[in-house]
């Protein structure tokens, strides 16, 4: 997927709008496979999530009181998928 094809979603008192009837609270998109950066402070750094990526292998933290938007790549209205589906 390139960077042209996620979706940005806004974070509003800490939510994201995940899917049309569902809103998911930003600590969610931390463990969520969909997750590929968090907007903070005008840039986006790469999400938590990603640690178990072979190819990121991403593993600083992320002050998740300060995210603005979340950088996504769910183009098929999967909406939250958790990572521990997979690592476990």
């Amino acid at each position: 997927m390139t960077e042209e094809e996620y979706r940005i979603m806004p974070a509003v008192k800490g939510r994201v709008q995940c899917l049309p009837e569902k809103k998911e609270p930003v600590e969610n998109c931390g463990f969520c496979i969909h997750c590929r950066e968090f907007g903070i402070g005008g840039t986006f750094v790469k999400s938590p999530s990603l640690a178990y990526c072979t190819k990121c292998r991403v593993t600083e933290r992320v002050d998740l009181k300060k995210v603005t938007a979340v950088k996504c790549a769910d183009r098929q209205g999967g909406g939250f998928h958790s990572i521990t589906n997979i690592i476990s």
